[in-house]
This record gives structure tokens, C-alpha cells and sequence, in this order.
């Protein structure tokens, strides 16, 4: 069990090739990669506003289970790089109800990336929470003020 919990949260063990091709970086990339599983997944997630609204709830949930099951087996630290999940989790929120269009998906992921870099406002207050639920929840928190502000574009701009 522990091995599909492992594949869950490195996003199929991806989180691992970074660091085996960048070994003198802190930032391994492994983030980037995570986020790119989120855009693959975003274009299976169904179409349906309710529909998505009720995988993407259970999605976080799903996270936040797989979290807590790694994180004290192997991943140790607080949002240890090889855990992407989170981000997976982040970019699904970030385009949450949008346009599946390249260009909302590519907004949303060099947005999603800068904002969980940078970490501003209320995402930093989560990650400041040392637990499985901090790990994902700055990265929803990072995806829903992406997701706040396509939406404003979309409202003044379309």
C-alpha cells in the first residue's frame, strides 16, 4: 500500500528525475513537473462545473490523505520536493470553472508557478503549517488567487 501511496504523491515517481539531472540546484524543478502532471489532469477532469467541483474536492482530499501517509515514511522534512501532489492539487484549483483553452492553461500555470514560488499573502500563512494539510493547502490557496484572477480577466476582458 505504502508504494501506491509513494506513486501518488511523486506524481509516478517524476519528482525523482529532477534532482538526478540538476544536483547542484536547491530547487530541484520537481514543483514545475508536479505542475505539469496538474495541466495533463486538468484535461481529463469532466466539464461539468458541479462535476468538477465535487473531483476537485475530493482530489484535495486525496492529497491531504496521501500527504499524512508519506510524509513521516521516507519523506521526511515540511513540503519535501519529491511530494508534488500538492502541486497537482494547486494547478486543479487554479483552473477551476475556466476556459480549457492553451492560452488559460498556460496563463494559469506560469501564474500557479510564480505564486507558489513566491508565495504571497494567505499561501504563506499555509505553508507555515507543518502537517500534511499546510503541504497542500498553500498550493490550493496559490491556485485559487491564480483561478481569482483569470476570472477578473475574463469578466473585464472578454
Amino acid at each position: 500500500m505504502q508504494l501506491i501511496y509513494k506513486t501518488l504523491a511523486t506524481g509516478g515517481f517524476i519528482s525523482y528525475l529532477p534532482p538526478l539531472v540538476f544536483r547542484f540546484k536547491k530547487n530541484t524543478g520537481a514543483g514545475f513537473l508536479g505542475t505539469l502532471w496538474g495541466v495533463l489532469l486538468v484535461l481529463f477532469f469532466p466539464k461539468d462545473y458541479m462535476l468538477y467541483l465535487i473531483t476537485l474536492l475530493a482530489f484535495w482530499a486525496l492529497a491531504v490523505f496521501v500527504c499524512q501517509k508519506v510524509q513521516f515514511k521516507g519523506y521526511k522534512g515540511h513540503d519535501n520536493p519529491k511530494i508534488v501532489i500538492d502541486e497537482m492539487a494547486g494547478y486543479l484549483t487554479a483552473m477551476a470553472f475556466l476556459p480549457r483553452s492553451w492560452g488559460y492553461l498556460l496563463a494559469g500555470f506560469v501564474l500557479f508557478r510564480t505564486f507558489d514560488t513566491i508565495k504571497p499573502l494567505w499561501v504563506k500563512t499555509f505553508d507555515k503549517i507543518e502537517n500534511a494539510f499546510g503541504v497542500v493547502f498553500d498550493d490550493v490557496c496559490a491556485g485559487l488567487m491564480v483561478n481569482i484572477l483569470l476570472q477578473i480577466f475574463i469578466i473585464f476582458y472578454k
